[in-house]
């Protein structure tokens, strides 16, 4: 992370944010420094130097925004700006963000905290932002035009409100949302409890991001702000697998994940080898009656969902989207299926013309996973990831949840990868199969038939002649 001494600098952005929110001139006599982070890791959690004491959430490829103390004011400060954002290894996107990085940094209060947001808009145009599930003042909701002017370039506005209930929330821009959004302008929010809560359960690790898609086609680097529906980037915290961090997991420990919909189509977000429950919505937290156990919990657009489950069985355990089409980078919508099509007349012909022509797709598409084509500059491999048994063929909206027994309390480092106890890895089976006795059992029928025919009956139909005039 790193400061700007001096950004505003200035009684003009003093000013600009004066007119925007009555604020105490002690209050403005220095605006928060802007705290900026231009790496793609996912940073450990901050832990709260003053205030209220509570235990911090880490951001999926992300981190959380510092903040000061001013007369018992949470004063934070957001700089809406252009960022180049590292989607995976060997692939950058030229997207709109917060301090940095797209999506923004997570804002974390607690309950009854009154907080203090300076937005300072580095944008080519206006912008705002919608504090998305909060109860607030109307005139702080965010909305351009209806709530506020827009915030025109160069200027700062404050936002002032008290976090009024505990949950989980996130902000986005309310102004051109369709390019803004497209662009990559949204953050996370979290407002933990001030004590203890009879509906939110301490945990041991906290985890959060946000599932939102670009369309950015192959050599190119800008997403393309008019798709609607054919988006080819599904992205985590606008990261696609393998960039996509980890979630690590002592053995035993007690676990939640933050997740939020800012695409244009619902997600069923699964995680393998072990129960949750949702115990949590943008909403707040749910009743604990309301709860069962899942594996898939489906998050609507614009929807939060909160899970809690125990870390109890060791390994890599995936975690993903369970779309098929949104595990997977850039790819065309248009090619046709060609599984089964026999190309070998065809190939002949075409490799007199094409030396390097090569046939795809005949036998599925895992075997492309595997070859290294030649791709345009700054693009991802549509499958891609190693793992220890060769290649994950998976992208986009895919991660691991990684439980070790070892793994120390507050250490969030990858561990690597999981080394399986003997006999306990599919194999194989290289030996006769024998017939199962079962089959024997189930051979017979259920119940024996009575007055059975001695002889086979033959059973002729006659269809009736003249029609169906006339019969009901």
């Amino acid at each position: 992370m790193s400061s700007r001494r001096n950004f505003l600098g200035g009684a003009g952005a003093i000013a600009a944010a004066v007119s925007a929110a009555t604020v105490s001139r002690v209050a403005m006599a220095a605006l928060p420094e802007p705290v900026l982070q231009d790496k793609p890791d996912t940073m450990p959690p901050l832990m709260p130097a003053n205030g209220r004491p509570y235990n911090p959430v880490v951001t999926l490829n992300g981190w959380t925004l510092p903040w000061r103390m001013n007369q018992g004011v949470k004063e934070f400060h957001l700089v809406a700006e252009p960022v180049v954002r590292e989607m995976t290894p060997g692939f950058k996107a030229h997207l709109w963000g917060y301090n940095g990085q797209s999506p923004g940094p997570t804002i974390e209060v607690v309950e009854g905290d009154r907080v203090r947001i300076f937005v300072t808009n580095k944008l080519p145009e206006h912008t705002s932002i919608h504090w998305h599930g909060q109860r607030l003042p109307n005139g702080m909701d965010g909305v351009t035009g209806l709530n506020q002017p827009g915030i025109p370039s160069g200027k700062t506005y404050v936002y002032e409100f008290v976090a009024r209930r505990p949950g989980t929330f996130m902000y986005h821009p309310h102004a051109d949302e369709m390019v803004q959004m497209a662009m990559g302008m949204m953050g996370f929010w979290i407002t933990h409890p001030k004590g203890n809560h009879p509906l939110i359960d301490p945990v041991d690790r906290d985890y959060c991001f946000l599932l939102n898609a670009y369309d950015i086609e192959p050599g190119a680097a800008t997403p393309k702000i008019m798709t609607m529906l054919d988006f080819n980037l599904w992205s985590w915290n606008s990261r696609i697998f393998p960039g996509i961090s980890p979630l690590v997991a002592r053995q035993g420990d007690k676990v939640r994940v933050r997740i939020g919909n800012l695409t244009m189509t619902n997600h069923p977000i699964h995680l393998h080898g072990h129960e949750f429950v949702v115990s949590g919505t943008d909403g707040g937290p749910t009743p604990k009656g309301s709860r069962w156990p899942e594996v898939t919990t489906d998050i609507a657009v614009g929807q939060m969902r909160q899970i809690d489950f125990l870390a109890d069985e060791e390994g890599d355990w995936a975690f993903h989207c369970h779309k098929s089409h949104h595990t997977m980078n850039a790819m065309g919508h248009d090619v046709p299926t060609l599984i089964g099509v026999d190309h070998r007349e065809v190939v002949s012909k075409i490799s007199k013309l094409v030396p390097d022509y090569m046939v795809m797709g005949e036998r599925g598409m895992a075997d492309m996973a595997e070859m290294e084509m030649p791709l345009p500059d700054n693009t991802a491999p549509m499958m891609t990831g190693q793992g220890p048994f060769g290649s994950v063929e998976m992208g986009g909206m895919f991660s691991m949840l990684k439980v070790r027994r070892d793994q120390k309390a507050g250490d969030y480092t990858d561990p690597g990868w999981f080394k399986h106890p003997e006999g306990t890895v599919a194999y194989e089976w290289t030996g006769a199969l024998a017939e199962p006795a079962r089959f024997k059992a189930e051979g017979a029928a259920a119940m024996k038939p009575l007055a059975r025919p001695a002889d086979d009956v033959e059973v002729q139909v006659r269809k009736p002649a003249g029609g169906h005039a006339g019969r009901h």
